[in-house]
């Protein structure tokens, strides 16, 4: 049987960060030491991407026209899409129940103004964090029924909640649940569930299972406005136009890291479009609140938008982002938008202090495939946040469970890593008694808890995921895309490699290795952020940083090197433009010995 040879790149077995540098695709196609120059870089991005090469040509330039499925090959969208065009046409009371992140809110927003384009001013409703949970909550839709609302419209939420639902049925309400997560086999009473995950559906449906809440409700969109068409609805009045909702579709996909391919990529790619036109107000003062002057690009999407959104849902009033990306008031905007950079800016205190003792707790459980970390006083609105923190630390994965010692329960966020369903596991441990409430995706998941089931429920995911997190890490491997001298790293490079975006999950952002350098400067800036400048052999020399990397064995390596000592850095290119003119800089992620 034939040895499969792996390839290292500029023969990195074992880095500084304990990772092996890897060709993406398994190869290189342009070769060590090259710019690019002589290959072609969006054809090797696409390939090493997966992109199979009669795909080349829509995946390089994602549209609408080429990715968007029939909407009725997902279950129920029919039926949602004639219950919502009978209260259209009968004059019903609407009212949309969403989640307080982004995605819920951007979801929420989309069918908001979907409805107000048609004549129907709908209500909405989006539950506090603090004081109702996650998800529909019955005595929550009875009362909204009890007001007048005769059809109830779940966004990213609703998949799970058997009890809430049957209450809404019992009183006589109809609910259309629009989600994206995790489904079980019995199904919740509704007049229609439309999930690509739900584990019923076509395989067309299923692979669009990775599709944000906000896609699916975009697809529902566009279902509807069909069915009106039918029904004569446009005979004499203009029809909404969909695309420019995409917008908020880009949002939710990003900032609910969503997997970038597919259906997704087209999204993104024609959502920043419209976000760059600036038609949105609350959009256009969110950017404004994010100091963003120039067009957003999907990186913004999730670092400078979304928590500025997320923070109204995490620390302050969940319906602030609602609010914003629907409100015709540009003044208004303008204050909800500065309120949200408020928050978000107290949201990084209160996150880092939970951090802090969070980590304290790590010591305690370094033979565990997951880590469960709990206690009282932690703010339920940052833990999702601080589980991310610990997975990216520990390369586990953490679940952060913010205790209410007086009710005795604790609500819980989990964040994984590539190769281990946590949603999958959340779901069981459910439906085996050890959590009151729990659901979610492979990546990301929510629960409740008794506090006095906490160890059993640890013991519980240990046992479950051991293997899976053992696999998932043995092959941690620094992917690349590309290496090359420091004289080829320059602004046309960034721009060639950001042509094969948008990145973000399941579609990563082009990473390089650089060297061998000497490095010319190294010190600490800011937060715990390491600053390099690296001269090569070219006579080319760059700037470098690696974000909240002070403390780690690559920082303290090349801090603290001998005079002389030549290295192979590698991370992802950006263009800094702080400088008389734009130039190359890389994000530093890793490290190895070059002699």
């Amino acid at each position: 049987m034939a040895t499969r040879t792996v390839s290292h790149v500029l023969g990195v077995a074992h880095s500084l960060g304990g990772r092996a540098w890897c060709w993406r695709a398994g190869h290189n196609d342009w070769g060590d030491n090259a710019s690019g120059a002589g290959g072609d870089i969006m054809t090797q991005l696409l390939s090493a991407r997966g992109v199979a090469p009669e795909d080349l040509a829509r995946n390089a330039r994602p549209t609408m026209r080429d990715f968007l499925p029939d909407p009725s090959e997902f279950r129920d969208m029919d039926r949602a899409a004639q219950r919502l065009a009978s209260a259209v046409l009968g004059g019903e009371k609407v009212t949309i129940y969403g989640d307080y992140d982004v995605d819920g809110a951007t979801s929420a927003a989309l069918m908001i103004e979907v409805l107000r384009a048609l004549s129907c001013e709908a209500d909405y409703y989006i539950p506090d964090r603090l004081l109702e949970g996650y998800g529909p909550s019955g005595e929550a839709l009875v009362k909204l029924a009890e007001a007048g609302s005769s059809l109830i419209v779940t966004v990213d939420c609703g998949a799970m909640a058997h009890e809430a639902l049957t209450m809404a049925r019992d009183v006589g309400v109809d609910v259309i649940v629009v989600d994206h997560h995790k489904c079980a086999s019995e199904l919740p009473p509704t007049a229609a569930l439309v999930n690509p995950n739900r584990l019923d559906e076509s395989d067309l449906a299923a692979s669009h299972g990775h599709l944000a809440a906000v896609g699916v409700a975009f697809l529902l969109a566009i279902a509807l406005v069909r069915t009106l068409r039918a029904r004569g609805y446009f005979d004499e009045r203009p029809e909404p136009d969909l695309m420019a909702l995409l917008d908020l579709v880009a949002l939710g996909t990003v900032a609910d890291v969503a997997s970038l391919h597919g259906l997704n990529r087209a999204f993104v790619t024609q959502g920043l479009k419209v976000l760059a036109r600036r038609e949105r107000i609350g959009m256009a003062a969110l950017m404004d609140a994010s100091r963003l002057k120039r067009a957003a690009v999907a990186s913004d999407l999730g670092f400078a938008l979304g928590p500025r959104i997320n923070a109204g849902g995490r620390i302050g009033e969940s319906t602030l982002g609602v609010r914003l990306l629907t409100t015709r008031d540009a003044e208004e905007a303008r204050a909800i938008a500065e309120q949200l950079s408020a928050l978000n800016e107290e949201r990084r205190a209160i996150e880092a202090e939970v951090q802090e003792a969070a980590e304290a707790q790590l010591a305690g459980q370094h033979n565990m495939a997951v880590h469960v970390l709990a206690a009282g006083g932690w703010h339920p609105g940052v833990i999702g946040i601080v589980a991310g923190r610990i997975k990216e630390k520990t390369g586990r994965p953490a679940i952060v469970v913010a205790l209410d010692e007086a009710a005795g329960i604790g609500k819980g966020s989990g964040r994984s890593i590539s190769g281990v369903d946590l949603g999958a596991a959340i779901i069981v441990a459910r439906e085996e008694g050890l959590l009151v409430a729990g659901g979610g995706h492979a990546m990301a998941a929510g629960l409740t808890i008794a506090q006095g089931d906490i160890a059993r429920f640890a013991e519980f995911l240990d046992t479950r995921l051991a293997r899976d997190v053992e696999r998932a890490r043995a092959g941690q491997e620094m992917q690349l895309d590309l290496s090359l001298a420091p004289g080829g790293l320059t602004p046309e490079l960034v721009e060639a490699l950001e042509a094969g975006g948008p990145y973000g999950v399941g579609w990563p952002a082009p990473r390089v290795a650089v060297g061998p350098v000497q490095i010319v400067k190294a010190d600490i800036v800011g937060k715990n952020h390491l600053r390099l400048i690296a001269s090569g052999a070219d006579g080319r020399s760059f700037k470098a940083i690696a974000f909240r990397a002070a403390e780690t064995e690559m920082a303290q390596t090349l801090l603290h090197r001998r005079a002389g000592r030549r290295f192979h850095l590698a991370g992802r290119v950006k263009i800094d433009d702080w400088g008389p003119r734009p130039a190359a800089e890389l994000h530093l992620e890793d490290a190895a010995y070059a002699d």
